[in-house]
């Protein structure tokens, strides 16, 4: 059964390689989902974000975050942990889309609190088709928790 959302899905990308946020807002581009996409390059500035703090005071509250592990400032793993112990944010869907197929790395994102792991496909295809799959099942399938709750 698909869950048509009544408003436009707010998704945050924390991701630093220029290069792969072409891609994700590419491949967002030609979706019939109605989207926000919103993009920050450090896991500092993603924290502000959905804060609402400096720069992002009037950022809107995110539906779902996707999430790269290896950030300047502030790492995936650190930008995790924060908001998942923060009771105004831990319902937030955070998907870590990471280079990494380390299973270190898988278990401590989900220890962390990730919601989802995907390994980056490093095919440019691949990566086209994979952001579509990725918004679909969050704003049409999953039945996302309200904002601002």
């Amino acid at each position: 059964m698909i869950n048509q959302q009544t408003r436009p899905i707010e998704i945050l990308l924390v991701e630093d390689n220029p290069t792969d946020v072409s891609i994700a807002k590419e491949a967002l581009a030609d979706t019939k989902v109605s989207k926000h996409l919103h993009v920050v390059s450090d896991g500092a500035e993603a924290l502000l974000f959905v804060r609402k703090q400096a720069q992002h005071a009037h950022a809107p509250s995110p539906d779902l975050i996707l999430l790269d592990l290896n950030l300047p400032i502030k790492n995936g793993f650190d930008v995790l942990r924060e908001l998942k112990g923060d009771d105004k944010l831990k319902l937030i869907p955070v998907v870590v889309l990471s280079s990494s197929k380390r299973e270190e790395d898988i278990v401590r994102a989900y220890d962390s609190g990730a919601n989802c792991y995907i390994t980056k496909p490093v095919d440019f295809e691949e990566s086209c088709e994979l952001f579509p799959v990725i918004e679909r099942f969050w704003s049409m399938i999953v039945t996302l928790p309200p904002r601002n709750r």
